[in-house]
C-alpha cells in the first residue's frame, strides 16, 4: 500500500508508456493485416491507407472506445487473489503491457501477422502463475483461445470461399461482367455495411451509452445498409457509364475497388472501438487501482486522456512499422485482386459478428487471415505460399507462451524497481 502511495504516479506514468507501447504495437500488426487486402490488391496504396487508418482507427477508439472497460482482459484471472497485494496486481498489468507490446513489434518486424488479444491474454497469465499460482488463472478460457487457432480461420475461410465463388457466379463468368458488376456490386455493398454495422453497434456503440435491442441492432443496420446500397448504385452508374460495352476483368476490379475502399474505412473504424482495449484494458486497471489507493474494482471508467493516448499510439504504430504485415497478408498469402480482397474482408467482419453473438473467444487477425486462404484455396492449392502460411501458423502458437515468459521477465524487473 505505501508503494501506491509514495510512487502513484510515476507508476501511473510509467504504465502509460507501455500502454503506449502496446497501442503502437496493435498498429503496428493488428491495423496493418486489416488494411493488408486493400493494399495487396492495389484497390489502395500504402499511402491511402495509412491515412484512411489514422482517421478510422482513431475515431473508432476515441469516439467508441468505451467508457467504461472490464479491468481485466476477458475475465482471464481473478482478481479477488489480489485484494491483499494490489501492488502486486499494479506491477503485473505492467509487465503485461510492456511483454505484449515487445512481442509485437518483434512480430511486426518479422512481418508475421500475431494476435493482440492473445499476445496481452498471454502476458496476463504469465505474471498471473508465477503471482497468485496456477489457480488464478481461468484455464477454460484459455481452451477456448487454442481451440480458436483452428475453428475462427477455418470458419473464415469457408466463408471467403463462398463469398469468392458466388462473384465468379454472378459476375466473371458470365457474358457481359460490367454490367452484372453494376447490378450485382451494390448489393454487395449492402450485405458489407449489415455486417460492418453490426460489428460496430455490438462491440463498439455500447461503450458511448447507445444500448441497443438485438432487433433495433438489426434494424438500424438495415437502415444504414439500404442507404449505402442506394447511394453505391447511384455512384457505380455514374462513373462507369462508359463501361457499357466493356467485357473485360480490369473493369469489374474497378468498379470492386470502389467496395474495398468503403470496406477498409468501414473495418478501420470497427477496429479501433473494438481492439483499442488490448492497450487500455490493462492501463485503466493500474489507473484505479492507484487512484482508489489499492481498492480492486471489476470495472473503472476510464480517465479522460488513456483513449487518445491509446489512439495516437495505434496510428504511430502503423505509420512506422505497419508495411512489412501490410506485404505479409496483401501479396505474401497470395495474389489478391480487389474482387478477391473484399471476399476476404467480408468473410472476416461475418465472422466476427457470428463469434460476437456466440461469445467465441477470436482473433481478428487469424480470422483475416484464414479469409486470405480461402481465397486463395478457390482458385487452388498452388495460388497458396505454403511457406508463408507456415511461418504465420508458427507464429500463432508461439504468441501465448511469448507473452507469457516475457511477462514473467519483466514482472520480476519491475517488482525489483518498486519493492
Amino acid at each position: 500500500m505505501d508503494i501506491l502511495a509514495n510512487y502513484g504516479t510515476i507508476l501511473i506514468i510509467v504504465a502509460a508508456l507501455f500502454g503506449f507501447l502496446m497501442a503502437v504495437g496493435i498498429g503496428a500488426n493488428d491495423v496493418a493485416n486489416a488494411m493488408g487486402t486493400s493494399v495487396g490488391s492495389k484497390a489502395l496504396t500504402v499511402k491511402q491507407a495509412i491515412v484512411i487508418a489514422m482517421i478510422f482507427e482513431f475515431a473508432g477508439a476515441y469516439l467508441a472506445g468505451g467508457e467504461v472497460t472490464d479491468t481485466i482482459r476477458k475475465g482471464v484471472i481473478e482478481t479477488s487473489l489480489y485484494a491483499s497485494q494490489p501492488d502486486v496486481l499494479v506491477y503485473g498489468m505492467m509487465s503485461a503491457l510492456l511483454a505484449a507490446g515487445t512481442w509485437l513489434l518483434l512480430a511486426s518486424y518479422m512481418g508475421w501477422p500475431v494476435s493482440t488479444t492473445h499476445s496481452i491474454i498471454g502476458a496476463i497469465i504469465g505474471f498471473a502463475c508465477v503471482s497468485v499460482g496456477t489457480d488464478g488463472v481461468d484455464w477454460h478460457s484459455v481452451q477456448g483461445i487454442v481451440g480458436s487457432w483452428i475453428v475462427t480461420p477455418f470458419i473464415a475461410g469457408i466463408f471467403a470461399y463462398g463469398i469468392f465463388v458466388s462473384a465468379q457466379r454472378l459476375i466473371f463468368d458470365t457474358e457481359n461482367p460490367v454490367q452484372n458488376a453494376k447490378r450485382f456490386v451494390p448489393v454487395y455493398m449492402f450485405i458489407t455495411t449489415m455486417v460492418i454495422a453490426l460489428v460496430t453497434i455490438k462491440k463498439g456503440l455500447k461503450h458511448v451509452g447507445l444500448h441497443l435491442t438485438h432487433s433495433e441492432a438489426w434494424m438500424y443496420s438495415a437502415l444504414v445498409s439500404a442507404l449505402v446500397m442506394v447511394c453505391g448504385y447511384i455512384y457505380i452508374s455514374k462513373k462507369f457509364a462508359d463501361q457499357k460495352e466493356d467485357h473485360s476483368f480490369a473493369g469489374v476490379e474497378s468498379i470492386f475497388s470502389v467496395l474495398m475502399v468503403i470496406t477498409a474505412c468501414a473495418m478501420a473504424f470497427a477496429h479501433g472501438s473494438n481492439d483499442v482495449a488490448n492497450a487500455i484494458g490493462p492501463l485503466s486497471a493500474v489507473v484505479s487501482t492507484v487512484e482508489h489507493m489499492g481498492e480492486l474494482a471489476e470495472k473503472s471508467t476510464i480517465a479522460w486522456w488513456i483513449l487518445p493516448l491509446g489512439g495516437i499510439g495505434i496510428v504511430v504504430g502503423l505509420a512506422t512499422m505497419g508495411h512489412k504485415v501490410m506485404a505479409t497478408v496483401g501479396t505474401g498469402i497470395t495474389e489478391l485482386t480487389p474482387s478477391r480482397g473484399f471476399a476476404a474482408q467480408l468473410a472476416t467482419a461475418t465472422t466476427v459478428v457470428l463469434a460476437s453473438g456466440t461469445g467465441l473467444p477470436i482473433s481478428t487477425t487469424q480470422t483475416l487471415v484464414g479469409a486470405v486462404l480461402g481465397v486463395g484455396f478457390a482458385r487452388g492449392i498452388a495460388a497458396l505460399n505454403l511457406g508463408v502460411v507456415r511461418n504465420i501458423v508458427a507464429s500463432w502458437i508461439i504468441t501465448l507462451p511469448a507473452g507469457a515468459v516475457l511477462s514473467i521477465v519483466f514482472f520480476y524487473a519491475i517488482q525489483g524497481v518498486f519493492a
